[in-house]
């Protein structure tokens, strides 16, 4: 690929993208014991959990692509956080049977080590009709029930509908009518990002930030002064020791400034911004809240508490002349399901290709 055709598809894509997040930016949107979260390709997931009241963990993941007779694919997961509920008692090889308002809707297979199960269609459309009503949805075994509460789950359809552009027509979850699907929104291509080179390190590069930095901090400081949304005390003249400036080579001319710029019982948040190499530095900031950058790509994991049962994700890769937003995604509800949470649900993918060498 020569560097003129290197250089279009990247702003193509940058263009794409940009564009694409203007017009539909992902959607998440928790209602009780619900939540739905769209990716900017349109494909919507909607997941639904147990009770506050309920001791045993379960939950549903329903996942529909945008477009025309897309069906509603769905997941069951009993949870494995404490490692002592009843199925610890189990073969490696299990069945749960499925019951709507007592009736009977056959066995959901887990393979063996596996907490996660396939439901068949019978099963999902059964389910997709009950969460239109109140109703009582369970899996048992050997007296145990798991019950997945309904709490929210009509709203939350609703808006993957609304999403979708499905409402009124056959094939909407909530609000079904006459209009046969040939119109609803198409599904988004992924976005494509070009991972850019990194130029090699200059031998006075670690000097930069020892040298300057007190011209760096107020720079970086200023650049988010009275932005409500970042934060970065650590960085202040009285903030935290660990707030120390590091410097990292982009290009010929720009440089990844970072610090630690706040932290608390079980997350931190670390600053970025992209800078000169010589005054004026002009930083322009990517996030206030990573956790970590490596060949080309920030990164950030926080914890929803202390115990680890939900986290967010996030990640930007430079593609030379910026950081573009390529991932953002989190596991669902604090619930208890397993250790890292249960599901991943992103609100932006992209494909990150790497520039050849």
């Amino acid at each position: 690929m020569s560097n003129s055709t290197l250089f279009l598809t990247t702003t193509l894509s940058i263009l794409s993208l940009c564009a694409q997040a203007a017009d539909l930016p992902g959607v998440s949107f928790p209602h009780h014991d619900w939540q739905l979260v769209c990716d900017n390709t349109r494909t919507c997931r909607a997941a639904g959990y147990q009770s506050e009241d309920n001791d045993l963990a379960v939950s549903v993941l329903l996942t529909r692509e945008a477009g025309p007779s897309q069906p509603v694919i769905g997941d069951l997961m009993i949870g494995d956080f404490e490692g002592d509920d009843p199925v610890n008692q189990l073969l490696s090889e299990f069945e749960l049977t499925m019951r709507i308002n007592g009736q009977n809707l056959g066995q959901v297979l887990f393979d063996q080590g596996s907490r996660e199960a396939e439901l068949s269609t019978k099963q999902i459309n059964a389910l997709l009709e009950a969460l239109r009503h109140t109703s009582t949805i369970e899996w048992g075994i050997d007296g145990n029930h798991w019950h997945l509460s309904d709490k929210g789950a009509a709203a939350v359809l609703l808006k993957m509908d609304e999403f979708q552009g499905r409402v009124g027509t056959k094939g909407a979850l909530i609000k079904k009518g006459p209009l046969n699907e040939a119109k609803v929104l198409p599904p988004l291509p992924i976005p494509v990002v070009i991972a850019a080179l990194l130029a090699k390190p200059l031998p006075s590069d670690n000097q930069l930030a020892i040298d300057n930095s007190k011209a760096l901090r107020e720079a970086l400081l200023a650049n988010i002064k009275g932005d409500e949304h970042d934060d970065c005390s650590d960085l202040e003249e009285n903030g935290a020791a660990e707030a120390e400036l590091s410097v990292t080579r982009l290009t010929n001319n720009k440089m990844l400034a970072s610090a630690r710029c706040w932290a608390g019982a079980y997350n931190a948040g670390y600053g970025y911004w992209v800078i000169n190499d010589a005054p004026p530095y002009n930083p322009v900031l990517v996030t206030t809240s990573g956790s970590e950058y490596s060949e080309g790509v920030i990164s950030a994991a926080h914890k929803g508490r202390g115990i680890g049962d939900c986290w967010s994700t996030d990640g930007w890769t430079w593609d030379g002349k910026q950081f573009v937003h390529t991932e953002a995604s989190s596991t669902g509800m604090c619930k208890l399901l397993a250790p890292g949470g249960a599901w991943s649900l992103p609100t932006i993918v992209t494909d990150v290709r790497q520039t050849p060498r």
